[in-house]
């Protein structure tokens, strides 16, 4: 059997991806909503924007308060956290 392919929370825990990293691909998503997945030095890629857009239907980068900011980007970090990225 094979074995299920990692989460980025998986990633994390072992070390193969830091947090660092990780906040990293949500300032990345932040700043531009449409740019390519994010690589991580492992060599890892995520789509942020195609996981939000899956987990998040309807949430929008526009008008936010810095409250708003914050609940907004706690929500992509545990959306991404539950994603499998590509390995290299």
């Amino acid at each position: 059997m094979q074995a299920k392919p990692s989460t980025l929370a998986d990633l994390r825990n072992a070390g193969i991806v830091t947090s660092t990293e990780i906040v990293s691909a949500i300032d990345h998503f932040v700043r531009d909503p449409a740019g390519p997945p994010y690589r991580f030095a492992s060599g890892h890629t995520l789509d942020v924007a195609g996981i939000l857009a899956t987990e998040m239907p309807g949430e929008t980068l526009t008008s936010r308060t810095v409250l708003q900011e914050k609940t907004f980007r706690t929500k992509v970090a545990a959306a991404i956290m539950a994603a499998h990225p590509i390995m290299p």
